[in-house]
């Protein structure tokens, strides 16, 4: 598959179907969703566990939570006694949220691709979100520059690809590409990363790797 993707007029178009994704719709689509996000949510914890594990999160590290959403992992990085958390979100009502919840955290309501960040992290995590970023290859390429060498970037969903897949086709279909095989992602990740974890079953889904 061609990852490859365009853009015009702030929208993505990718693969060999042109499909548009609009980084304005996304915002409006997670600005509608924030105010019954932490209701909806569903958590996994033998999988959370699991992927905070694989991601290398412990206590003393500095950790990015990439589309981190109300803060959903918050509590469970605080927990592992992280030194530092960084949380980075491009909707203003989910990152706002975080904000209120979690004063212990920096929330930053920005794109990631394009915020200047002048720090790089331990573990890089992005969770239940990847399929949102419409070009995966430049996205990775812009969490390797943010995980210092010897850090962790971990991709990971607490559910299976199929079940995201069909969780993606409904309301969120304008918002979202497919989720890559998890060898498709490993590639990606080939260039700066060490990759020791590649998981895609009916639990989970994760790519992880350190930082060379």
């Amino acid at each position: 598959m061609d990852w490859n993707a365009a853009y015009y007029n702030n929208t993505y178009y990718f693969d060999k179907e042109s499909v548009p994704v609009d980084k304005n719709a996304v915002i409006d689509f997670f600005n509608h969703c924030a105010p019954s996000w932490d209701a909806d949510m569903i958590r996994n914890e033998h999988a959370i566990r699991t992927i905070l594990d694989n991601g290398g999160v412990r206590a003393g590290i500095d950790v990015l939570d990439v589309a981190c959403g109300t803060g959903v992992l918050f509590p469970d990085y605080f927990a592992r006694g992280v030194a530092s958390l960084t949380g980075v979100d491009i909707s203003p009502e989910m990152a706002k949220r975080a904000r209120e919840k979690f004063p212990r955290a920096e929330v930053i309501c920005a794109d990631v691709e394009d915020y200047p960040f002048d720090r790089r992290f331990d573990a890089v995590m992005v969770y239940n979100a990847f399929p949102h970023f419409p070009d995966p290859g430049r996205l990775i390429e812009v969490l390797a520059g943010l995980t210092k060498p010897g850090g962790r970037l971990s991709v990971a969903h607490g559910m299976s690809r199929e079940k995201i897949g069909a969780h993606h086709a409904g309301a969120a279909s304008k918002v979202s590409i497919g989720l890559l095989d998890e060898h498709e992602l490993a590639a990606l990740f080939a260039p700066w990363f060490d990759v020791d974890v590649k998981i895609s079953d009916d639990e989970m889904y994760q790519v992880a790797g350190t930082r060379r």
